[in-house]
């Protein structure tokens, strides 16, 4: 990569003008670290535009001087498609705007420098919800979210970041702006240009606005925490709890034992859910717009789950605290491995029906590869994403156990590639996954991907480490 030439520069910083850019080391270091450390990037200038129409002028002095830019939101990713290495780091957090709320049409419009959990806020103050949630909520921007596809806990009743997006503003390649920002559940005139920008990682363009999709505030709410013997028996009662609810079901998270030792090991505040100790737990949790109907329908599911031996303990939040306890020991589940040392880290998807059987199989091939190794398998099992963990053996040597990261990964994502599924359920391909994906996606996919790119992209100036 030729790096930016003083002129290009000195261009940059006139168009963004003071406080819109900056070159000072100190400020920028914290923006150039990926969350697990793997990658630490450099950059010659970090542009911090405060609207569209900077985010605009910035992109067309990078055209006009073949400039690369690696856009970044909240810098949560955990694939290192954040990090530039020589670009130039366009920031989006200053884009912050609530621009509409129209609860009549179940919708709202904010900037890509929104916190997910700002967005949350702007919405509940309407008195609508904006379902997306996952750990990173207070950090992760709706710009990130949008361009990596976020899906996080409730994709089994509202679907990822895909389907709660209506519309889209993003300045393109050339510095051109789609304006792209419909209210709109229906429109069937063409390629839906959104879908292209959405999980695209900033390679197509930068996202810097988004109309987002609202929902009813559920008037009932349900948690509960759930030991039971095997993921089999996870998948019956995810099965038996779809049918009873009728869609109730907002969550439903499955986690191993070894990952519940770590949280109340290394997460202070964190305390053993159950009275037992089972081998799998699930943390289920049921809304309903009635008033009292989700509390009871929790009690009915988990009554015929007892008297039919599919799970073995369970207690029922009676409180907030109570259900942010039981919360807080799965989010921190990825937290709670970094003073274990860290491992190798598989974020995949498989068809529901398989999970089983791929725990099942992935486990005895680890064991096979590295035995000892301690495997952590927790995430999303309403929506086929597990998230795979391998960690050292305990005393084990670790900088020789994270050098056959690439080896243990092809054993883990060719069993999933086996069973129809993804190697990368939700946090995109980034840097880390770019060359693996080339194993498990077709030819013609490939090409079908490069052809896009490059009608948008000629010049490859947008996040050029990522996607093919």
């Amino acid at each position: 990569m030729i790096p930016p030439s003083a002129e290009a520069l000195a261009a940059l910083k006139s168009v963004l003008g003071e406080g819109g850019w900056t070159d000072d080391p100190t400020e920028i270091a914290p923006w150039l670290i990926e969350w697990r450390n793997r990658w630490t990037g450099y950059t010659p200038l970090m542009l911090t535009p405060r609207s569209t129409e900077q985010v605009a002028a910035a992109v067309r002095v990078c055209a006009e001087h073949r400039i690369a830019i690696v856009p970044q939101g909240g810098d949560t990713g955990l694939v290192g498609g954040q990090i530039p290495f020589g670009e130039v780091l366009l920031s989006t957090r200053k884009l912050r705007a609530i621009r509409d709320v129209t609860p009549l049409d179940d919708a709202m419009t904010v900037e890509a420098g929104l916190t997910l959990a700002e967005a949350q806020q702007a919405a509940a103050a309407a008195d609508r919800m904006f379902p997306l949630s996952l750990a990173a909520e207070g950090t992760a921007t709706i710009g990130g979210v949008i361009s990596t596809n976020a899906g996080g806990t409730a994709v089994i009743r509202y679907g990822v970041m895909r389907d709660l997006v209506l519309g889209l503003e993003a300045v393109l390649p050339d510095g051109e702006v789609f304006h792209g920002l419909k209210r709109l559940r229906k429109d069937n005139t063409g390629y839906d240009l959104k879908q292209l920008l959405i999980g695209a990682e900033g390679t197509l363009g930068v996202v810097t606005a988004a109309t987002l999709k609202l929902f009813p505030v559920m008037r009932s709410r349900a948690t509960a925490m759930v030991g039971l013997d095997s993921p089999r028996a996870a998948i019956e009662l995810l099965a038996r709890a779809k049918a009873e609810t009728g869609g109730g079901v907002e969550a439903f998270e499955l986690m191993k034992r070894i990952g519940m030792e770590f949280v109340l090991a290394n997460i202070s505040d964190t305390r053993e859910p159950l009275e037992s100790t089972p081998p799998w737990y699930v943390l289920i949790e049921l809304v309903s717009g009635e008033p009292g109907a989700a509390g009871a329908a929790m009690e009915r599911l988990l009554s015929h789950a007892f008297e039919t031996g599919l799970i073995t303990d369970a207690v029922l939040a009676q409180n907030d605290a109570q259900r942010a306890a039981f919360w807080k020991v799965r989010e921190e589940q990825s937290a709670a491995q970094k003073p274990e040392g860290g491992g190798w880290k598989h974020d995949v998807s498989v068809p529901v029906s398989r999970i089983a059987d791929f725990l099942e199989e992935a486990a005895a091939a680890v064991e096979r590869f590295h035995p000892g190794a301690r495997v952590s398998a927790f995430g999303h099992v309403g929506d086929g994403n597990i998230h795979y963990d391998v960690l050292c053996p305990t005393g084990g040597d670790r900088p020789a156990f994270l050098a056959r990261w690439a080896e243990g990964s092809q054993i883990v994502h060719d069993i999933v590639a086996r069973y129809d599924g993804s190697i990368s359920a939700e946090h995109g391909l980034g840097r880390l996954k770019t060359e693996e994906a080339r194993r498990y996606k077709s030819p013609l996919e490939i090409r079908a991907m490069q052809a896009v790119r490059s009608a948008l992209d000629p010049h490859r100036i947008m996040n050029p480490g990522v996607l093919f």
